[in-house]
């Protein structure tokens, strides 16, 4: 839902006779959206009951796919876009179903399965919406959505059973309407930034204010009784360490998923890209997600032998590697395929060992919003890494006959820093590898009673 509208940008912007500026809004307004709505999901979830959220959240989501299909203005389709932002809270409230329903034998192999499709929505979602624009129009790619979200719907109500897991307590109000002005001016100039002017005005007044209203959220966080996020289990080493990776591995992940696709379809020209078509790009990309929904089972398998950290780690040092062969650019097409894979084995390893590593570390009765939290961090990595590498991309060019274009320089570099982030983010994985080992694989085990009951068994 995030990457869906990229291929279509110009012919929307053409046929809406709108500025790339303006265009690119249709991104920026769901991401927003989305890392809103994540956080707050999670916590409701926690509160009134996982199913309930999930399905509504599935509901809005539908919603928005139908408004975009039917849009007649682009005030439409920026509302749609806006609806459909309400996808970013799914993966982390299924996540936390499984954690709940599953057997104990069974959470670790589903929850790095589930981890693992978020991968091949941004290996094959962005190409195969390029494949149905070109072959019908921009309305089909949201019809599709629609019955695709309709679907989902369907088969959680019916197949889904409600968690008996409750946190209790009283949603935060104040606290949401925090997060969300904080997240926004957040988000806002990280997304926009490099058409604005990083040292813009509006730029370093949107990064200030952000500062400030988080801290002000973040002591509010800590003085009300049942606060929107638990900033005190949230700063357990663990739990804070992985957050911290799961930031880096966004931006060493979302390098590939995002100038992939650019490079395919450069000119030959360019002396670095392909010239292949869109529906070659996208026929490239599904090893990509293919890899990452395979390898999910053998990440389940080390964490279960050696621990999530070992797996952590591990997946951070192999995303380090194949961003390095990455920054090479490599130009024979069987080999970028070969690092892609690579790719996406690292990343395979990594968003199944995050949620499993944060799970370890949180009461049962806080998984939907922890996990909410890590998906919000792994959001602000991911725009980190678009923002990073569209500001390269403008800023290094060459001409083709005429036209200026991203030179390969913009692309090495975003990669180089892609490699740098996988490499901090291993750091991190070593330092949670240590924490671990010296207290233990995770501080509450949380055991089942009757009724909706449950007790926290701290180690």
């Amino acid at each position: 839902m995030h990457t869906l509208v990229v291929p279509l940008l110009p012919e929307i912007s053409r046929l809406m006779g709108l500025s790339q500026d303006a265009a690119s809004w249709l991104l920026t307004v769901t991401m927003l959206a989305g890392a809103v709505c994540a956080p707050m999901g999670g916590r409701l979830g926690d509160m009134v009951g996982k199913r309930k959220v999930l399905a509504f959240a599935l509901a809005v989501m539908a919603a928005g796919s139908l408004l975009g299909a039917v849009a007649w203005s682009f005030g439409s389709l920026l509302a749609a876009r806006m609806l459909q932002g309400a996808a970013f809270g799914v993966l982390p409230l299924g996540i936390s179903i499984l954690k709940d329903e599953l057997p104990p034998d069974r959470v670790m192999a589903g929850t790095a399965t589930m981890s693992s499709t978020l991968g091949v929505g941004a290996a094959v979602g962005m190409p195969l919406a390029g494949v149905i624009g070109q072959l019908l129009n921009w309305h089909a790619v949201f019809w599709t959505a629609t019955a695709a979200s309709l679907l989902m719907l369907v088969l959680v109500l019916v197949f889904v059973p409600e968690s008996p897991v409750r946190a209790g307590g009283r949603f935060d109000v104040v606290g949401a309407f925090g997060l969300t002005a904080g997240l926004v001016a957040l988000l806002l100039p990280i997304s926009q930034g490099s058409q604005w002017g990083w040292a813009s005005l509006p730029t370093i007044a949107l990064f200030t204010g952000s500062a400030v209203v988080l801290a002000a959220w973040s002591l509010h966080q800590l003085r009300v009784r049942s606060p929107l996020v638990d900033l005190r289990t949230s700063t357990r080493p663990v739990v804070l360490l992985t957050n911290l990776a799961t930031t880096l591995v966004g931006v060493g992940m979302f390098a590939s998923f995002m100038l992939t696709p650019l490079q395919l379809q450069a000119s030959t020209a360019t002396e670095y890209g392909f010239g292949v078509t869109v529906l070659v790009a996208g026929v490239c990309m599904i090893p990509m997600g293919l890899g990452m929904l395979i390898f999910s089972h053998v990440s389940a398998r080390l964490s279960a032998r050696r621990g999530a950290h070992v797996t952590l780690l591990t997946g951070t040092l192999i995303m380090f590697v194949a961003n390095v062969c990455q920054a090479l650019l490599p130009g024979n097409l069987v080999l970028l395929m070969g690092v892609l894979m690579t790719v996406s084995i690292g990343a395979a390893l990594c968003f199944s060992a995050m949620p499993t590593l944060i799970m370890n570390w949180v009461p049962i009765t806080e998984t939907a919003s922890a996990n909410s939290l890590n998906a919000l961090l792994r959001t602000i990595g991911t725009s980190s890494c678009a923002a990073i590498g569209g500001t390269l991309l403008a800023a290094y060019t060459i001409d083709v006959s005429g036209t200026p274009v991203a030179s390969s320089t913009g692309f090495a570099l975003t990669y180089w820093i892609a490699a740098t982030t996988s490499l901090g983010a291993a750091a991190l994985a070593m330092a949670v590898t240590v924490v671990v080992r010296r207290t233990g694989t995770q501080l509450a085990e949380v055991a089942p009673l009757d009724g909706d009951t449950r007790v926290d068994l701290v180690a």
